[in-house]
């Protein structure tokens, strides 16, 4: 079948990633695939890489002319049976025309960016059932679930900071993602390391709110780093502390490399997790909580090793690239006809 997969996301971000997996797989497993992305020299690189031949646009604000014709000439070239657009921007760019039109969200966006689209699909089944809330019929409103990498054979990374147990984060340094209630956390918790891998505008504020709590000799603002798994195998915990996380890629991460997860009770997190049998679930904005539900953890490491277990195994069955790409091929092909 000939896809179109339409993204003008950032460099980085899980939407983003999941996108690269996706048309790589469905290209892997013989399907036409076509990636159309904002400019990106490294997400095209990976692609090409892939053996896909991605089309790179600008994909800008209200004054960028060009996009919207340039994009509509290349879907008319490549006539794809289904363009899927990923998130609102790309869906704004994308004209009418003989494919059936997929819109991917993986947030909760203005529904008004999808109002031309023949079909929405939502990574939870949350979104799912706000789609419907929101008008949307059960026919044209599908879940389809996030694959992530198998990383239960990754190697731990080496070079870093040792002596004490490693709690790790991952994500955007964005206020959604709740790393300064974590600091907050870390502070009677003086037997552990805290080690948050990524990068955003709240990186020199959390440096100085670690110092101001007196813990900056724990806390490591690693930067944005492609060894994801390496640092899950190499942590005795991961927390999520999101104030919002629509789906948690990072929770599924987790699962994948077998390690203990303590997450906030933000949307995807609270749709993930069975409390207390594949990870831990605590209130958003509550550090207290946060910090005991570490405590429990670390002070036992047979629960721990068992939630582990249990977040492995729900990631096979559940959100290993086969279950994931077999629903996503059996969607394309259902919607195509």
């Amino acid at each position: 079948m000939r896809i179109a997969q339409i993204m003008a996301g950032a460099h980085h971000g899980g939407a983003e990633l999941f996108f690269e997996r996706l048309s790589i797989a469905l290209h892997r497993e013989g399907e036409n695939v076509l990636p159309l992305i904002r400019r990106d020299a490294e997400r095209a690189g990976r692609l090409r890489e892939a053996g896909l031949a991605p089309l790179q646009f600008r994909f800008g604000g209200p004054l960028d002319l060009l996009t919207r014709p340039l994009l509509a000439r290349a879907l008319r070239g490549f006539a794809p049976r289904v363009a899927v657009s990923w998130m609102s921007r790309a869906t704004d760019h994308v004209p009418p025309g003989p494919w059936v039109h997929v819109g991917r969200l993986g947030g909760y966006y203005p529904l008004r960016h999808y109002r031309r689209c023949d079909h929405l699909v939502g990574n939870t089944k949350g979104l799912v059932a706000w789609f419907r809330a929101n008008g949307w019929p059960e026919a044209r409103t599908h879940f389809l679930p996030n694959f992530v990498a198998d990383y239960g054979d990754a190697a731990p990374a080496e070079g870093l900071p040792g002596g004490r147990p490693r709690l790790l984060a991952l994500g955007r340094l964005h206020a959604d993602k709740g790393f300064d209630v974590l600091i907050r956390a870390l502070v009677p918790l003086r037997g552990a390391n805290l080690l948050i891998a990524g990068e955003g505008p709240e990186g020199a504020a959390l440096g100085r709110l670690a110092g101001e709590l007196g813990v900056a000799d724990r806390v490591f603002l690693l930067g944005w780093r492609g060894d994801a798994g390496a640092l899950l195998k190499a942590a005795d915990l991961f927390v999520c502390s999101s104030r919002s996380e629509p789906l948690g890629n990072v929770v599924l991460e987790a699962w994948s490399a077998g390690c203990p997860v303590v997450a906030t009770e933000a949307e995807g997190p609270r749709e993930l997790i069975a409390d207390g049998t594949d990870g831990l679930l605590v209130p958003r904005e509550d550090k207290a909580r946060l910090a005991a539900a570490i405590v429990a953890l670390l002070e036992e490491p047979e629960r721990a090793a068992a939630l582990a277990a249990a977040g492995r195994r729900r990631f096979l069955a559940e959100f290993a690239e086969a279950p994931v790409l077999a629903a996503w091929r059996h969607f394309l092909a259902t919607v195509a006809k």
